[in-house]
Parts: structure tokens; C-alpha cells; sequence
């Protein structure tokens, strides 16, 4: 490695070393700026078919802008106070359904409810304690001012900051271009082309997907009549793009409510699961192979470490930021892996070729 390679490997390293102070000592502070800039790179190719249609770049921003809000606006008023109201319902009443699960245990099964058993002073615990902390847990998030001072926040600055970086992407990306150092841009330009791929499919592939699972979810059970069927419909949705935690955690919850809600109608119990099972099949049959692709690199394992390491370090912040440094993480890690097998460290010394 030359002279110059080893200036270059040091400032990169220092570069490296200044973000991700600057991620954590400026934390939630980025999160309007993080998140305008995911909704850009999110409606960039829809901004770019508009180009091509014969829009000019203002108003392929300004169309997407305004159709982007009325969807926004639509769900903030339709949608916003109904499941504001099934989380406090949901928080309020999940004492008593852990109530109603200790006496339908305690009437089929009497003998695991002997005085001071584990599970007897388990399931006392968890009623207590969320007679005590759960309503207001829920009533302290809705009602504290700081929660809404951010709120309002990010609902003024994320969209101002996605509308300029919708308009400018096109530039910006080529004005990164320029600046990179012109012995390695070929490499930089491939790894940023798949980063660009793994997040295009993952990413916008799985979002999608889990707009529409939310969604089916969501209407489905409505419309079957569960309690807090939007809720917790809309909630197996969100997490789905980890495989299967979606739907096992929605699915034990609504089968859960429906334990004592159906327990006389069983047959509305079997429903509520086939629903899941029916979205599962969906999920891994049509959606998933269409939208996202096998050729992503996301392993499940390292997904969810990466959402649970960078949400202990920078909160809602690092959940943010989770997927795309995953996904960069694990381009580089396979470039650089292909490079050591290809070098000397891997092969060992080659023998000269004999004349």
C-alpha cells in the first residue's frame, strides 16, 4: 500500500470516526433530517418516471409533495384518533384481560393454581403492575409536552427537508460523485451501486409490503369484529419486514383478544387465525418474491441485531439508520471479503510459473 493510499485510508477513517460522533452526541436532534431523507430516496424513482412522462423535476417534486400530504392529512384525521383510542383501550383493558386469562386457566386447569405458585404469583404480578404503570404509561406518552413539541416538529421539518432533497437528489448524488478520489470513484461508484440495490429492494420492497399487510390486517380484523383489531393489526404490519416476528407477534395477540372475546364462537377464533395464516402465505408467496427480491443480503439474524444495537445507541434515531448502515455493512463486508480471498493473506505465496 502506497503513501498515498494510507493518507487516503487515514482521513476515511477519521471521516468515519467524526460521523458517528456527530450521530451520537446530535442523536434525535438528526431524526426530521433522517427521515426527509429516507421519504426522498423512497419517492426518487417516482419523481424520475415523472421526468420521463415530461415533467420537469419542480413539478414531479411539487406533484409527489402535495399527493404525499393528502395522504398524510387523510390518515392523520381518519385514521390517527382511532387507533390514539384502541392504544389507551388496549393499555386500559389489558388488565382485566389478564384477569380473565387467570380465571379461564384457573377453571380448566385448578390444580396450576395452588396457593403460592410461580405462575399464580407471575400472572398477580402482571396484573398489578399493569393496573399500576399501563394506563398511565400510555396517558404520560399522548400528554407529554416535550413528545408533542418533537411531534410537531418532525411533522414541519421532515416534509420541507424530503420536498428540497426530492428536488436536488439527482444533483447532489453528482456532485458526491465529484468529490470522490479519482483512483478508487470505479470501486465506490459499484459498492454505492449495491447498497443502492439491497436498499431499493429491501427497503422500498418491504415497506410496501408492509403497507399492504398492515393494512389487510387491520381491515380484517376490524371487520371480523375484534377489540383493538386495528391496532394490533397495523402493528404486525410495521414490524413484518422481520420474517415471521410480524405475524407471530400480531397473530399470539390477536388470537390472544379473541381467546376471550370468541371463547363461546369458536368458530370466529379460527377466523382470526386464518387471517394471519392467509396474510403469512400471501407475505411469503406473492409480495415478498415480487417486491423485495432473494437477492437482498439482509439476514434476518443480523437485521434485527442491527435494529437492536443502533436503538439502544440513538433511539428512535438508530432505528432509522439501522437498515441502511446494515445494508452498507454487509456490501462492504462482502467486498472486502472477496479482496482477501483474492490476495495473498488467503492463497499464500504463489510459486513462480516455471518457463
Amino acid at each position: 500500500m502506497g503513501l498515498s493510499s494510507k493518507k487516503q485510508l487515514k482521513w476515511w477513517g477519521i471521516t468515519a470516526l467524526v460521523l458517528i460522533a456527530v450521530f451520537w452526541i446530535l442523536g434525535g436532534a438528526l431524526l426530521p433530517y433522517i427521515a426527509g431523507a429516507a421519504i426522498a430516496y423512497f419517492l426518487d424513482p417516482l419523481a424520475d418516471r415523472l421526468e420521463k412522462m415530461g415533467f420537469s423535476r419542480v413539478w414531479a417534486t411539487v406533484v409527489i409533495s402535495l399527493f404525499t400530504a393528502l395522504i398524510f392529512v387523510l390518515a392523520l384525521v381518519l385514521i390517527l384518533p382511532l387507533l390514539i383510542d384502541q392504544l389507551v383501550g388496549l393499555a386500559r383493558s389489558a388488565p382485566e384481560l389478564v384477569a380473565q386469562f387467570q380465571n379461564w386457566l384457573g377453571e380448566r386447569f385448578p390444580q396450576i393454581f395452588v396457593e403460592d405458585s410461580m405462575l399464580r404469583r407471575g400472572l398477580l404480578s402482571l396484573q398489578n403492575l399493569l393496573n399500576d404503570q399501563g394506563a398511565a404509561l400510555v396517558n404520560g406518552v399522548l400528554n407529554s409536552s416535550l413528545a408533542v413539541l418533537d411531534f410537531l416538529i418532525l411533522l414541519v421539518v421532515t416534509p420541507v427537508v424530503s420536498f428540497y432533497l426530492l428536488y436536488d437528489w439527482d444533483r447532489l448524488v453528482a456532485k458526491i460523485d465529484i468529490w470522490l478520489p479519482r483512483e478508487h470513484a470505479p470501486t465506490i461508484r459499484r459498492l454505492a451501486r449495491d447498497i443502492d440495490k439491497v436498499l431499493a429492494g429491501f427497503v422500498r420492497g418491504q415497506l410496501t409490503v408492509s403497507i399492504i399487510l398492515g393494512s389487510f390486517y387491520a381491515i380484517s380484523l376490524v371487520l371480523v369484529g375484534l377489540q383493538f383489531g386495528a391496532v394490533i393489526g397495523l402493528i404486525a404490519g410495521i414490524i413484518s419486514f422481520i420474517p415471521f416476528v410480524g405475524s407471530i407477534i400480531g397473530g399470539g395477540l390477536s388470537i390472544g383478544v379473541a381467546l376471550f372475546q370468541f371463547w363461546d364462537q369458536p368458530i370466529w377464533i379460527a377466523v382470526v387465525a386464518g387471517i394471519f395464516v392467509i396474510g403469512q402465505f400471501v407475505e411469503g408467496n406473492f409480495l415478498t418474491p415480487k417486491l423485495v427480491g432473494g437477492s437482498v443480503g439482509l439476514h434476518p439474524v443480523w437485521l434485527m441485531f442491527s435494529l437492536s444495537a443502533f436503538g439502544t445507541l440513538l433511539g428512535f434515531t438508530g432505528l432509522l439508520i439501522a437498515v441502511p448502515v446494515a445494508a452498507s455493512i454487509g456490501v462492504l463486508g462482502r467486498f472486502l471479503m472477496q479482496q482477501y480471498m483474492d490476495g495473498p493473506l488467503y492463497k499464500g505465496p504463489q510459486a513462480p510459473e516455471e518457463e
